[in-house]
């Protein structure tokens, strides 16, 4: 598979379920945008799965790694509608939410990805 391809189709299906768990999940009634963390956390999830597995079998083709890791996590997650929404919060003087949102959002992260390598014992 073209690796331009792989990375278009992961981009679109990452899209796709990023878009149906925001739309699942949306913002809470005191607008804290549970569906972006949401999907940040999964993408991060799926990227250190991944991320951890690849490392240990290096028979997986190129193109495959693509598809997931560069295009599912790449439309998965969405640091745009992430930093569009804090800016929000920043603006209506939510700066509470805004700066626990972005505490949330980079430590949750970063903790999820180290945890999800360890499953595969990767880096």
């Amino acid at each position: 598979m073209n690796e331009w391809l792989a990375v278009f189709i992961g981009g679109g299906i990452g899209s796709i379920s990023r878009y149906a768990v925001s739309r699942w999940l949306g913002v809470t009634e005191g607008g804290f945008p549970i569906g972006t963390l949401t999907a940040n956390l999964l993408s991060c999830l799926v990227l250190g799965l991944a991320w951890g597995y690849f490392t240990r079998h290096v028979e997986v083709p190129p193109t495959i790694k693509l598809l997931l890791l560069v295009g599912f996590c790449g439309g998965f997650s969405t640091f745009s509608t992430f930093s569009m929404e804090t800016l929000k919060m920043f603006q209506t003087g939510n700066y509470l939410m805004a700066v626990g949102y972005i505490a949330l959002s980079i430590l949750l992260c970063i903790l999820v990805i180290v945890l999800s390598l360890r499953v595969f014992g990767g880096e």
